[in-house]
């Protein structure tokens, strides 16, 4: 995902600009701009999943081999699992 910035003109209705006028005074931001980004960066998740970066994937192939060198490809049966979390 890239860092760069797109600029556009948006029309807000009364209720949604006190919102941004509120995420603006609560996080002490300098503009309405960025209290949109603050906004979408808290609640953009709930509709989009961001892209997984080189790095993290990185990491999840990496704890996944050390995983399957520590414990192989062992099956555990529904008793174990019981057993294991309790149940």
């Amino acid at each position: 995902m890239t860092n760069e910035t797109i600029s556009a003109r948006v029309e807000l209705n009364d209720y949604a600009n006190r919102v941004l006028g509120m995420i603006k005074l609560k996080y002490g931001l300098k503009d309405k701009s960025e209290a949109l980004n603050k906004f979408i960066e808290l609640y953009g998740h709930d509709i989009l999943e961001r892209e997984a970066t080189e790095e993290y994937v990185k990491k999840i192939i990496a704890v996944s081999k050390n995983h399957f060198k520590k414990h192989g490809y062992k099956k555990v049966s529904l008793q174990e699992l019981d057993k294991l979390s309790g149940a």
